[in-house]
């Protein structure tokens, strides 16, 4: 059966996106982005110093082995985020876009309005715009009529590994996009994405979980491993929750033991 991953015409067999920000050095990345069987790697174009050639090399280590997705990460407004994506599309040659607009330090929540502002912009001007999102599902769909090629709700704050606090929201956006839906941010174990993927998402971004974990490259397998255990799982179609215990094995034809004799 074919189950592949489709955005904006482009097929993937990975249903793990990665990040490149975070990690200890470039052999850690590089390690843990092969462990994970990713095929679609974000980088944070306004973070790059291209005039550092370590900087510089992060892009010359990923650019010919995965799909590049240039992020927006660190615009504050829609005008700075269609200026990052028009710099990441000059420095990496694609037009596809991680959108994000975040105006707030502290919890790095984005801005609904200014990302769906930025979403209409970039899609007019040719991007293919996967919008970093609370787990809104008016907002997902409003996303989604200007053109949008995915959603990416959060599962909880950016970095903070506190898991799918937005399940319900979550399964909400699923229930009603006809575009992927990626959960992105605050996933913090392979169980988290597993989760995400049973409840439909299609596909899930993780990072800091992966780059901070002691182990990167382990913890990039154990996330693969997760999400496909999480969509199998969703494929197969889970049982019904009862508020009640049932018998595994059946009751009738059971061989009934007469009181007072011995079952030998």
């Amino acid at each position: 059966m074919n189950d592949s991953l489709v955005i904006a015409g482009k097929e993937f067999h990975s249903r793990l996106m990665s990040g490149t920000g975070r990690f200890r050095n470039n052999d850690d990345m590089v390690a843990a982005l092969e462990a994970s069987g990713t095929q679609i790697v974000t980088v944070a174009i306004r973070r790059l110093d291209l005039d550092n050639p370590n900087d510089r090399n992060i892009l010359e280590l990923i650019v010919d082995r995965y799909t590049i997705l240039p992020n927006t990460a660190g615009s504050k407004t829609a005008d700075e985020a269609v200026f990052t994506a028009k710099l990441g599309r000059e420095v990496t040659g694609t037009n596809w876009v991680k959108l994000e607009v975040i105006p707030d330090p502290k919890f790095l929540f984005p801005d609904p309005q200014g990302t769906l502002r930025a979403a209409e912009r970039l899609v007019k001007e040719g991007f293919v715009v996967l919008p970093y999102m609370h787990a809104d599902p008016v907002l997902a769909q409003q996303l989604e009529d200007v053109g949008c090629a995915t959603v990416m709700p959060l599962g909880s704050a950016i970095g903070s590994g506190q898991g799918m606090h937005t399940r319900e929201e979550v399964m909400i956006i699923v229930s009603n996009a006809k575009i992927p839906v990626v959960v992105d941010a605050g996933l913090g174990v392979p169980s988290d994405a597993s989760m995400a993927m049973e409840i439909g998402a299609s596909a899930c971004l993780v990072n800091t979980a992966i780059a901070q974990a002691k182990d990167p490259a382990l913890m990039g397998e154990a996330f693969k491993l997760g999400v496909e255990a999480g969509r199998k799982a969703y494929l197969a179609g889970r049982i019904g929750r009862r508020s009640y215990a049932e018998a595994s094995s059946p009751t009738t034809g059971v061989v009934q033991v007469a009181a007072g004799r011995s079952a030998s």
